[in-house]
C-alpha cells in the first residue's frame, strides 16, 4: 500500500465521513487514526517491508555466494587441469630418464660387441701365433734333422769310398794301401753311428 493510499484512510476530526486530502497541509488539520485496524495494518506492513529488505539482502548475498561458486568451479577446473598438467609433466619427465637410460645401454651394448668381436679376433691370432710357434719349432727342427742328414748322407759316401779303397788295399799288397786302410777305419766309425 502507497502513502497516499495510507493518507486516505485518515480522517479529519468532526467529520469521520470525510477523507484528508492528502496534498492539504497538516499543519491545521487535526488528525485521527482509526484504532486498531490501521495501526495493526501499518505493523503488518513494517514487518512485509522488513521482511523484503532480508529478502534482499539474501538475494543480494546469494548472488555474491553465487558469484563467488562460479570462481571456485572456474579455480578448481583449473586446479585440476593443472594437476593433469603436472602428472603429464612427470610422466614426461620419467619417459625422457628412461630415454636417457636406454640409449646409455644401447651405447653399452655397442661397445660390448665391439670388445666381443675384438675379444673373438684377438683369440683366432692367438691361436694362430701358437701354431705358427709350433710349426717354427717343427720346421727348427726339421732343419736340424735334415743338417744330421746331410752330413750323414756325406759320411755314407766317405764310407763307401772308403770302402773302395779298402778293397783295393786287400788285394795289394803294399804298403800304402795298409796305410790308406787305416785310415778308413775312423770315418767308417761314424758312418755306422749315423746308420745306427
Amino acid at each position: 500500500m502507497d502513502a497516499a493510499a495510507i493518507l486516505g484512510k485518515l480522517y479529519m476530526a468532526g467529520d469521520a465521513d470525510t477523507p484528508c486530502d492528502p496534498s492539504a497541509g497538516f499543519s491545521y488539520l487535526k488528525i485521527a487514526v482509526r484504532p486498531f485496524v490501521d495501526v495493526t495494518h501499518c505493523n503488518t506492513l513494517q514487518h512485509t517491508a522488513t521482511h523484503c529488505n532480508t529478502l534482499q539482502h539474501t538475494a543480494t548475498h546469494c548472488k555474491t555466494l553465487q558469484h563467488t561458486a562460479a570462481h571456485c568451479s572456474t579455480l578448481q577446473r583449473t586446479a585440476t587441469h593443472c594437476n593433469t598438467l603436472q602428472h603429464t609433466a612427470t610422466h614426461c619427465n620419467t619417459l625422457q630418464y628412461t630415454a636417457t637410460h636406454s640409449n646409455t645401454l644401447q651405447h653399452t651394448a655397442s661397445h660390448c660387441s665391439t670388445l666381443q668381436h675384438t675379444a673373438t679376433h684377438c683369440s683366432t691370432l692367438q691361436r694362430t701365433a701358437t701354431r705358427c710357434n709350433t710349426l717354427q719349432h717343427t720346421a727348427a727342427h726339421c732343419s736340424a734333422l735334415q743338417r744330421t742328414v746331410t752330413h750323414c748322407n756325406t759320411l755314407q759316401h766317405t764310407v763307401t769310398h772308403c770302402n773302395t779303397l779298402q778293397h783295393t788295399a786287400t788285394h795289394a799288397a803294399t804298403h800304402t794301401a795298409t796305410h790308406t786302410a787305416t785310415h778308413c777305419n775312423a770315418p767308417q766309425k761314424w758312418a755306422h753311428l749315423c746308420v745306427v
